[in-house]
């Protein structure tokens, strides 16, 4: 077993579904947890697909909860935005931006493919200080509250037995491919260095 616990990062664009799901559930299980969103803005679904609502990394969950009840109460309680906001203001006060966060992780797992390669892009053009490996660790989640739920308790198993090895180095690959055939996803895995 690690000697100490796993320094754990999720992330996904916005830093609102996916990753404060896992967040939320990792966090309960005792991990050393942070969430993040990967993209330039904070996007939630709007009126209509081709008007979200877009948000700075700086606005808090509180202000974009208020911003909303004004906007359409009955909209963002009916689809569910403002119960999710509410879990997210009980877990921390806003949005990240894994671009801005300098702290140092064992374990980075993304929520989709295109969030993974903004990842390790950003980890692979920073300047190498340390040495120390990060493996990165792609998890595809549909953006909905019901897959966001199952890709959460996914995620927690798999940091639950990477925290059981011996040696992640060396084992989690193997780890990688058992949840593979358990899970029926594919998982993306690369280690950067900081």
């Amino acid at each position: 077993m690690p000697l100490s616990p796993l320094r754990l990062a999720v992330v996904c664009s916005s830093n609102q579904n996916r990753s404060m799901e896992a967040h939320n559930i990792l966090l309960k299980r005792g991990f050393s947890v942070r969430s993040f969103g990967s993209g330039s803005r904070v996007k939630l679904p709007g009126p209509a697909p081709d008007k979200p609502n877009i948000y700075d990394f700086k606005t808090t969950y509180d202000q974009i909860y208020n911003d909303l009840l004004k906007k359409d109460k009955k909209l963002y309680t009916q689809n569910g935005i403002l119960h999710m906001l509410n879990r997210n203001k009980r877990i921390k006060p806003g949005p990240e931006r894994f671009q801005n966060c300098e702290d140092l992780f064992d374990l980075i797992l993304t929520c989709e493919e295109k969030v993974y390669d903004q990842v390790v892009e950003y980890l692979t053009s920073r300047e190498q200080e340390t040495c120390q490996p990060v493996h990165v660790v792609n998890v595809d989640i549909k953006d909905d509250q019901e897959e966001a739920i199952l890709g959460a308790f996914l995620i927690c198993e798999l940091c639950q037995c990477i925290q059981l090895t011996e040696d992640m180095e060396n084992e989690i690959d193997e780890l990688l491919q058992e949840f593979e055939e358990k899970s029926n996803k594919s998982f993306l895995h690369t280690v950067c260095f900081y």
